[in-house]
């Protein structure tokens, strides 16, 4: 992505991205793979997906031991916004 530095003037980088991958993946998503895609750490990634649910932005469907991570119809939106920004960037 040429124009990444600005993007990261606006956005912060690891959050946006997130939000991203949660809305392109047609898979379920779980934290750990979240964290490998965005290249992040994985406490980081709950950290910031904890403070994503207290906002309305995602929340967390528990499969077994599993908890998968789905956005909220806001979350949705948001992530459809950023994205946008990001390609007109």
């Amino acid at each position: 992505m040429r124009n990444k530095k600005i993007f990261g003037t606006f956005f912060r980088e690891k959050p946006a991205m997130m939000l991203i991958n949660l809305k392109n993946n047609s898979n379920e998503t779980y934290a750990s793979s979240l964290a490998k895609n965005v290249d992040c750490t994985y406490s980081h990634v709950v950290k910031i997906l904890q403070e994503m649910e207290k906002a309305n932005i995602v929340r967390f469907k528990k499969q077994g031991r599993l908890k998968i991570i789905e956005l909220t119809a806001k979350g949705n939106t948001i992530a459809e916004n950023i994205e946008n920004v990001r390609m007109n960037l």
